[in-house]
């Protein structure tokens, strides 16, 4: 699951013969489809979000849908708190179907909601539950302590509603998110175990193993918290045990209610960056307080930064210093501007001749200062032709051109 030494590319490192090996090794999952989509490691890490409108405008919610499958949404998700709701969702995937296309649907039923369940698992491609409030009763202050007997009744409980879902699912060959939550352990968990990770992970793991007994197994879990080390810790934990209990599900990350702008984008790069690095997550999604199309392409970014899509061009630019020949956040934007549908390619954009070629020398294309007006331009890391500098952006384009990788924006 985590990056790993390779002992066959020997490096004199600190006194050792081995390097650190960079590619991700992904936890290895089972396929779940949700529609079309294919979730697992054998795939693409998959991109989701949600629509904020309330599902019951049927003509509003199939608009925000289709807006967000256009700017790369791969899977959406909508609230269905009444049947009323749920009813409106096969309108609404009908509207989809009959002016747009079939975009792969997820409903979020929350309390006590079997009845809903079964009526919206109909209409979508997968049904997210969540196990603090499936089976939902408010907590008693008084209440000190959950006897065996309590647990045993509050477990029959959970099997007797959640089963009609199950099998409603198996049937139409859906899918199921078991999606906990830290902020909505059900009061025994936290009487348990606390309001800690491993409280989630039994949470989910109890829901994990009904499904199991019922021979259910298209299942996606998620374990969201809002504090990045919480959720760090809750995923960890949870891959670890079903690892060990021989569950291989795909897991959804997200650090939920992140909040907006650049810290909102920051606290959710912490958490869902640094499991995709240790190979952990099979579908993504950024929670900001901000228009839902807004997520979609920090997933993106998120993606390509740790090397598990190309879905942009990389660009390499220097932080600039006092040997930079020209203005270099300029030369980057006009760059950018010239370039950016070119998705697949990396394109170095650097100051000077001194760390410029070095740092550069994995992209496909570089642009570096070479002295005062003069730019250099490189394949990979033959330099090929020297221009004057107010030449050096459509010169790159003619370079791009001549080795047949350029194509016209839309």
């Amino acid at each position: 699951m985590s990056v790993s030494l390779n002992p066959k590319s020997p490096q004199n490192l600190s006194g050792t013969s081995q390097r650190y090996d960079t590619q991700i090794h992904r936890r290895p999952t089972r396929t779940v489809m949700v529609g079309q989509i294919s979730i697992g490691s054998d795939h693409p890490v998959r991109v989701q979000s949600m629509i904020n409108e309330d599902t019951l405008d049927i003509e509003g919610s199939t608009s925000a849908i289709r807006r967000l499958h256009e700017v790369g949404c791969e899977i959406v998700r909508l609230t269905v708190p009444s049947l009323a709701h749920a009813k409106a969702v096969g309108e609404i995937k009908k509207l989809l179907e009959s002016n747009y296309k079939s975009v792969p649907l997820v409903a979020d039923v929350h309390h006590n909601g079997i009845k809903i369940a079964l009526e919206v698992a109909k209409h979508v491609d997968k049904v997210r539950i969540n196990p603090g409030l499936f089976v939902f009763e408010k907590p008693d202050p008084s209440r000190t302590e959950f006897t065996e007997e309590d647990i045993a009744s509050i477990r029959d409980r959970i099997v007797e509603s959640f089963k009609p879902l199950v099998n409603a699912l198996k049937e139409q060959n859906k899918a199921l998110r078991i999606g906990v939550n830290h902020g909505s352990l059900a009061e025994r968990m936290l009487f348990q175990y606390g309001d800690t990770p491993l409280g989630m992970v039994e949470s989910a793991m109890e829901f994990v193993r009904i499904c199991d007994s019922l021979n259910f197994h298209n299942i996606v879990i998620s374990m969201k918290a809002s504090r990045a080390p919480v959720m760090l810790a809750a995923y960890r934990l949870m891959a670890d045990t079903m690892d060990k209990e021989g569950f291989n599900y795909p897991l959804h990350l997200g650090v939920t209610e992140a909040g907006d702008g650049d810290y909102g984008r920051i606290k959710s790069t912490a958490g869902i960056a640094t499991l995709l690095s240790e190979g952990i997550g099979d579908t993504i999604r950024v929670s900001l307080t901000e228009a839902p199309e807004k997520e979609i392409p920090v997933c993106y970014s998120i993606l390509q930064a740790v090397g598990l899509r190309k879905t942009m061009v990389e660009y390499i630019s220097c932080p600039s210093c006092g040997r930079t020949l020209f203005n270099l956040e300029e030369v980057v934007k006009k760059v950018r501007n010239a370039t950016s549908h070119l998705t697949g390619l990396d394109i170095a954009v650097m100051g000077c001749i001194v760390n410029g070629p070095g740092e550069m020398a994995d992209a496909d294309y570089g642009y570096v200062g070479k002295g005062p007006g003069v730019i250099a331009l490189y394949r990979g890391r033959d330099e090929i032709r020297k221009v004057p500098e107010e030449e050096g952006v459509q010169n790159l384009i003619d370079l791009i051109k001549q080795d047949g990788r350029w194509f016209d924006p839309d």
